[in-house]
């Protein structure tokens, strides 16, 4: 690969773009964080961008639909969610075939990659039930099976949540790597690079998948609080879910999810290829995520949201996760008080009071300075269908 046919860019750290909230939340002290360092992007030059690059066809624009008869006794209903997802679809395009609603998104000469998250596979994870549907949408448009990717970043969490017994024939599922260490699933000329904590590998690359495999990508996250994101949702499920060595990221009790993860969102083709966010809300994780297997802490919401919005999506999504805090009378994932900071895993997952890391939920309006969509309240459209 001719070096000269990519592009290297820098981005500020998370001080500059965290500058509005500083005044607004009084359990968020920025005063604690050290400001992230420069993050440097290498992405191919000359990438062809789309029309339908994040935000997407429809900024702003999140639909949301609840039927409480999708999810019973922990088991999510196939027929309820497959009219969730036409009914969601429907209301986003404005079309009154889901075919056509679909074809907006999709063509038949696609190879589509749909994104899910299987971290905290068995409890929470993206039901295979939603999963079936979006790939009966796209095979609706005239691609065929074997031109569709159900992937994640690790294979053994994907084998974990059995996806490959539960989707349908001829559907490929693929992990990007079969344990940590392994980068031969990467595409060395395409990264993020910076040093956080003075590791000996300051890199984090692109999956091949992303870079030179699919045309489309269909995001599928769950609704989940995280440790050290404050939420793991459309952005953190794209960009920690596309890149390897993120971990890295976030040492105790500090945190760069804040501007990572928007970042890595930012970087081509990535930005360009992730056309639709369906995300899976018919559990719903308040404390504990990504990885808890507490049930104490998941809840069967019976919802899904549709959007092309990233950002607008997410904040929906952070919107829900702190009202359900509220009521459960635990902090907030913004809250950086030192005492509720715990070096033991073991009381984190049993404890709602207890947390990892100072959380860095402000990645999201981080994301929409970067273009990556709407973060403000008063400007996202958020459309409510509640089924009886």
């Amino acid at each position: 690969m001719d070096r000269r046919a990519f592009v290297k860019r820098s981005c500020l750290g998370g001080v500059v773009l965290l500058l509005d909230h500083w005044g607004t939340s009084p359990a968020y002290s920025q005063d604690l964080i050290p400001p992230a360092p420069p993050i440097h992007v290498n992405e191919p030059a000359g990438t062809a961008v789309s029309s339908l690059r994040m935000p997407g066809l429809y900024p702003g624009r999140v639909v949301e639909i609840s039927d409480e008869r999708s999810i019973v006794a922990n088991r999510v209903s196939q027929s309820i969610v497959r009219q969730m997802i036409e009914q969601g679809m429907r209301e986003l395009t404005g079309e009154k075939d889901p075919r056509l609603a679909w074809s907006k998104f999709i063509q038949p000469q696609d190879t589509v990659g749909i994104k899910i998250n299987p971290s905290g596979a068995p409890a929470c994870c993206s039901s295979p039930e939603i999963v079936r549907e979006i790939v009966a949408g796209v095979q609706s448009v005239g691609v065929p099976a074997r031109n569709i990717f159900v992937y994640d970043r690790y294979a053994y969490e994907m084998d974990i949540g059995s996806y490959q017994a539960l989707v349908p024939m001829g559907v490929r599922v693929t992990g990007v790597q079969e344990h940590k260490l392994d980068v031969s699933g990467y595409d060395p000329n395409v990264f993020c690079e910076a040093n956080f904590f003075g590791e000996w590998e300051t890199r984090s690359y692109m999956a091949s998948i992303v870079s030179s495999g699919v045309t489309k990508i269909i995001n599928v996250p769950t609704m989940k609080d995280h440790s050290a994101a404050g939420v793991t949702g459309c952005l953190k499920n794209l960009g920690y879910g596309t890149f390897n060595n993120v971990e890295r990221s976030h040492r105790r009790p500090f945190s760069f999810t804040d501007p990572l993860i928007g970042i890595m969102c930012s970087v081509e083709p990535l930005r360009s290829k992730a056309v639709l966010h369906i995300m899976d809300g018919t559990r719903i994780v308040w404390h504990g995520g990504p990885l808890t297997q507490n049930p104490d802490f998941i809840f069967p919401a019976g919802l899904i949201m549709v959007g092309t919005d990233p950002v607008a999506m997410d904040t929906i999504e952070l919107e829900k996760i702190e009202a359900k805090r509220r009521k459960e009378g635990v902090p907030s994932v913004w809250s950086r008080d030192p005492k509720s900071l715990t070096n033991d895993g073991g009381a984190f997952y049993q404890d709602a009071s207890k947390n990892l890391f100072y959380r860095q939920p402000h990645h999201i309006a981080a994301a929409g300075k970067l273009g990556l969509g709407i973060s403000d309240r008063k400007q996202i459209e958020h459309h409510v269908i509640h089924v009886a």
